[in-house]
């Protein structure tokens, strides 16, 4: 790609986030020799095993918990591994703890929405989706309380962007839309299609929380979400959890919801505003909050308290520099046991979410323990309450079992492939940092092609275990399995993607199937497998771009490596733009 190109890049994310990487500059990093072999038969084992009903899902705090835990300490003590988790009496155990704040509705809530002079009551899971209180209550009591819409709920002052303007929500109900300015079309103030921080909920809610507002209430399409209304549903009225913290006020209002959009259009009519003409004026700079002519009452009990989840840590200890590591990681989680679907099927089975990362995580351990020792550690870490919102990992990056400064770089799996090999691969996001540069060379010696994703509008970024190391600045992707696959091409991975986010994705279907195919899963393994390995046999330390935001953090630490004599990776132009 030529320096034009590049040029055409950087002036328009759009056109950036649709063009392939062509070349790859020097490594500092060796590339891996002969190609590591991955068991089929193994790595469906797994799955099928820790995706069957006798896992019950994986429910963190849940006696599926310690099942799915002596499981995976079992696994990586058979593979070679020594525990790499907490300090216990000067030696490491196989896991780290990690103290969760956890909180249950009791009962049915009762929500009461007023609007145009009519009272209508809120079904839970059909109209609604009220999360249990995360600020620290155990009752929600709301009584009247106004609503008012305030767009995408942003305020980004380094993009000249406020969705409030000024406008006191203190004591109010916001009402937010899914995504950021840009998803349909905006100013362009937000990178175009591919979705900011800004556009998750987390954001939303956090932003409520800051100015003083009684709660949330995003509402829900489809294509902005990325999924339909029964993953929010499933996701947002079972059991919830947070880490501890200070003050989980400051994070969290005590009403956090999502509503359908048909409600939402009803809301507006009777309020004398047109919903689509409301959605189209928050695309825009000078979009005005618009109180809307409708209250809310709920009143939502709940139980709490603090418990201890834990992530499984396994290591495999260097020869030369054993204290700097290589992570692999993936969460060991999902949704355990919640309400029923149609046929009646309780159990969120969570086999490709994430039975598959994990399968892959305790086969990548079995094949690094057979090989010569690497000179650099390596850390294999299945990491909890990632459903939650990657909890796990985030109380890793505060509390590291290793120094950051030192951790060359985190390869994250979640949700890999199942339909046979592919011509391609991909990450989470479209971020610029040397450890992607490395993965698209390693992938060009098995004749594969990097992709970018294809949906970064969907904020996968955001939305998995690698996004937890990236904010402390540690190098960090979360690999993808391409769409293009050999036997059916890109038409049917593209089919088969969009099958699983309507029918499986955060669904009880979620289940191992006879007919799966884990060829690709054991090819991606090994294209993962060469990364690492080339990474613990070498002295470079990747890096993210120049741009990034995570670029600074980890500038900080430089001292811990050398500071700028260490070697990296020559700087070249990495495709998309910055996660």
């Amino acid at each position: 790609m030529n320096a034009a190109a590049y040029r055409l890049m950087e002036k328009c994310p759009v056109i950036r986030s649709s063009l392939l990487l062509a070349g790859v500059a020097f490594l500092a990093a060796p590339l891996s020799a002969k190609p590591t072999r991955f068991d089929t038969a193994r790595l469906s084992q797994h799955v099928q095993t820790l995706g069957s009903d006798a896992y019950e899902g994986r429910g963190v705090a849940t006696r599926a918990e310690t099942r799915t835990v002596d499981y995976l300490i079992e696994q990586f003590r058979a593979a070679g591994l020594q525990p790499g988790g907490d300090l216990a009496g000067g030696k490491r155990q196989w896991t780290q703890a990690v103290p969760l704040f956890k909180s249950d509705i009791v009962g049915t809530p009762q929500l009461t929405l007023t609007s145009g002079g009519a009272a209508q009551n809120l079904v839970q899971g059909t109209d609604i989706a009220v999360r249990s209180p995360m600020n620290g209550q155990r009752q929600i009591s709301l009584t009247n309380v106004p609503l008012v819409f305030v767009g995408y709920g942003v305020n980004a002052p380094e993009r000249g962007w406020d969705d409030f303007k000024g406008v006191d929500v203190r004591g109010k109900l916001i009402v937010v839309l899914v995504n950021d300015p840009d998803f349909e079309g905006g100013e362009c103030q937000f990178g175009g299609k591919a979705m900011t921080y800004y556009g998750r909920w987390t954001y939303k809610y956090a932003e409520a929380a800051r100015r003083g507002a009684a709660g949330v209430l995003v509402v829900h399409e489809t294509d902005p979400a990325s999924y339909g209304w029964n993953t929010v549903k499933n996701s947002n009225t079972n059991t919830m959890f947070d880490i501890v913290r200070d003050n989980p006020a400051a994070e969290h209002t005590a009403f956090e919801s999502w509503i359908q959009r048909d409600l939402a259009v009803k809301i507006f009519a009777a309020s004398g505003l047109n919903f689509d003409q409301a959605r189209a004026a928050a695309r825009l700079k000078n979009f005005q909050p618009m109180p809307l002519k409708a209250t809310l009452s709920a009143n939502v009990a709940a139980t709490t308290e603090t418990m201890t989840s834990k992530n499984v840590v396994g290591l495999l200890r260097g020869k030369r520099h054993p204290d700097e590591t290589i992570i692999y990681s993936a969460h060991w989680d999902h949704l355990g046991i919640g309400q029923p679907d149609a046929n009646g099927d309780r159990i969120y089975n969570g086999a490709v979410d994430n039975g598959t990362g994990i399968s892959h995580i305790i086969e990548q351990a079995r094949a690094f323990s057979r090989e010569p020792r690497p000179d650099r550690s390596i850390v294999f870490l299945a990491v909890t309450a990632e459903e939650k919102n990657l909890l796990g990992s985030e109380y890793y990056a505060q509390h590291p079992l290793y120094p950051l400064g030192k951790t060359v770089g985190v390869l994250n799996t979640d949700s890999m492939g199942v339909f046979g090999r592919e011509r391609d691969f991909s990450i989470a996001g479209t971020a610029k940092l040397d450890l992607l540069d490395m993965l698209v060379s390693q992938g060009q010696r098995q004749s594969r092609r990097f992709t970018p994703d294809p949906h970064p509008e969907s904020g996968g970024f955001y939305r998995s275990d690698h996004f937890s190391f990236a904010k402390v600045g540690v190098p960090a992707i979360s690999f993808k399995p391409g769409l293009d696959l050999v036997d059916g091409g890109t038409a049917l991975g593209e089919a088969n993607a969009k099958d699983y986010t309507a029918k499986r994705y955060h669904q009880p279907d979620d289940e191992w199937s006879p007919s799966w195919r884990f060829d690709g899963l054991a090819e991606d393994a090994a294209l993962l497998h060469a990364l690492g390995m080339s990474l613990a046999n070498s002295r470079a330390w990747p890096n993210w771009s120049d741009d990034s935001e995570f670029r600074a953090t980890r500038d900080q630490t430089g001292g811990e490596r050398g500071g700028s004599a260490v070697p990296r990776p020559a700087p070249s132009p990495s495709p998309g733009e910055r996660g």
